[in-house]
């Protein structure tokens, strides 16, 4: 028969640990995230509808993300043990530049529109991480704004290059000016994907209050106070635009483009430049042959062309094929640091995450983006160290591979 007792106080004491009480509501909320997708569900609760949809969507029947996902979510790790690995080095030289984590903030359009912080707050966190941190061409802050924000930071810029190649012109003079050190020619959108959540949920930029976005905007009044209190929502590099999404990407966006347009880039560039969107080893090879610094696999997020070739799958046939001649990086379905690492040991020299960082803005402004952060690398030094590797170099193939 089992004897009971009263606990003495001091055992009481070791028990009764209350956790501290935490007055600030973003803190609080973001203290609860401990992965990319508590912060994707705390932005699903704090965005409106239409805003969370075109981060979180993707384009048609949304398979190439979905594919993306998967291919990650299929890869088998295989550790190496006893390995001593109570220090580990996450940093990693992108470009001739040392970066203190291996990937990047992606360049993301409308980024206002997740939260009022917006490319700003993103530069910042990239500045005191010591990551870079791509500025869109669709950016909603100026080329020179970004740079005031974050001075220190190392700044991208990312490119469509337009039927006005004077305008293009005028961007890149502008970007290499305010100490952008390389250019993201993105080069797969000849014209607009199908994006069809989008399309459903008539998003507009600047948004338009419809009956339908004031009875969501009623369940969001954060978000809508601090739309409607803060600087127009705009294009802060394009001239005023009032229309859909999709209508400015098929004025904008020039089908005619082709290599005359990325030797024209490469010739008035005078950094690092990128080519972005690249889906097949052919074209891999020649836009090294054409001046790029670096590949980045990319299909867009899934939201140009669905069913398109899902980057981590393409890896290593155009390592093959460039044989170190460029750098060769990688984006889509990345949202763990998990993920990176295997990304990094299947011979990507750079990751580019975008949902993960805006998940994290719309969930807590600049600091939901160094949650992102923290999250990522803490899944990064435990998946390193997990696999008995003390640095990015010592990553393998070997490490990674995908079932």
């Amino acid at each position: 028969m089992t004897k009971r007792r009263l606990p003495k106080p001091s055992e009481l004491k070791q028990i009764l640990r209350p956790k501290p009480i935490v007055l600030n509501p973003t803190d609080r909320r973001l203290a609860g995230a401990h992965t990319i997708a508590d912060l994707r569900m705390l932005a699903r609760k704090r965005t409106p509808r239409a805003a969370f949809d075109y981060t979180d969507g993707a384009a048609e029947l949304e398979d190439s993300l979905r594919r993306a996902r998967q291919a990650f979510r299929s890869v088998e790790f295989h550790p190496n043990v006893l390995r001593g690995v109570s220090d580990v080095d996450t940093s990693k030289e992108i470009l001739g530049k040392r970066s203190e984590l291996p990937f990047a903030f992606a360049p993301t359009g409308f980024t206002r529109m997740m939260n009022h912080e917006g490319e700003s707050a993103v530069a910042r966190v990239a500045q005191r991480n010591g990551i870079p941190m791509g500025l869109s061409t669709m950016a909603t802050t100026s080329i020179e704004d970004l740079a005031a924000a974050a001075p220190e930071a190392r700044k991208w810029f990312q490119l469509y290059v337009w039927r006005d190649h004077k305008a293009g012109e005028d961007l890149m003079n502008r970007a290499w000016a305010a100490g952008f050190d390389t250019l993201m020619l993105t080069v797969d959108t000849p014209v607009a994907g199908a994006r069809l959540r989008d399309v459903r949920n008539g998003l507009t930029i600047p948004p338009a209050l419809t009956l339908k976005t004031f009875v969501d905007g009623a369940m969001h009044p954060a978000w809508w106070f601090n739309l409607l209190t803060t600087e127009p929502l705009t294009f802060a590099s394009l001239s005023q635009f009032d229309g859909t999404v999709a209508e400015l990407l098929n004025q904008l966006f020039d089908p005619t483009l082709n290599f005359d347009d990325l030797d024209w880039v490469r010739q008035t560039w005078p950094g690092k430049l990128v080519v972005k969107g690249i889906q097949n080893v052919d074209d891999a090879r020649d836009v090294v042959k054409h001046g790029a610094d670096a590949v980045l696999l990319s299909n867009h997020g899934g939201r140009q062309l669905d069913r398109a070739p899902t980057p981590i799958e393409l890896l290593p046939a155009v390592l093959d094929e460039i044989q170190g001649d460029a750098e060769v990086w990688v984006d889509t379905g990345i949202l763990s640091g998990g993920d990176i690492v295997a990304a990094i040991a299947r011979g990507a020299d750079a990751v580019l995450i975008g949902r993960a960082f805006l998940y994290g803005l719309m969930a807590g402004g600049e600091r939901g983006v160094q949650r992102c952060v923290d999250i990522l690398r803490a899944e990064m030094v435990r998946t390193m160290q997990l696999l008995g590797v003390r640095t990015l170099a010592d990553l393998k193939p070997s490490h990674a591979t995908m079932r």
